[in-house]
């Protein structure tokens, strides 16, 4: 039973979340993993939340 944790920013639509799993899902089930075996957990995560470099990613790319 694989586990894939996404970590992503905040922001993403339903549409956009129901495309990244069906993608996810597509590649481990040609690995011969059946799709009810595979689960998907996604992370939002709001922009003050992620640094990179030593800056707030809202610093470098402010939340719409």
């Amino acid at each position: 039973m694989p586990v894939v944790i996404v970590e992503a920013w905040a922001g993403k639509t339903i549409e956009q979340k129901k495309q990244l799993v069906e993608g996810i899902t597509s590649v481990i089930t040609n690995m011969g993993i059946p799709p009810q075996e595979v689960h998907i957990i996604i992370k939002d995560n709001p922009k003050h939340n992620w640094a990179t470099g030593g800056k707030l990613a809202s610093e470098e790319s402010p939340e719409k």
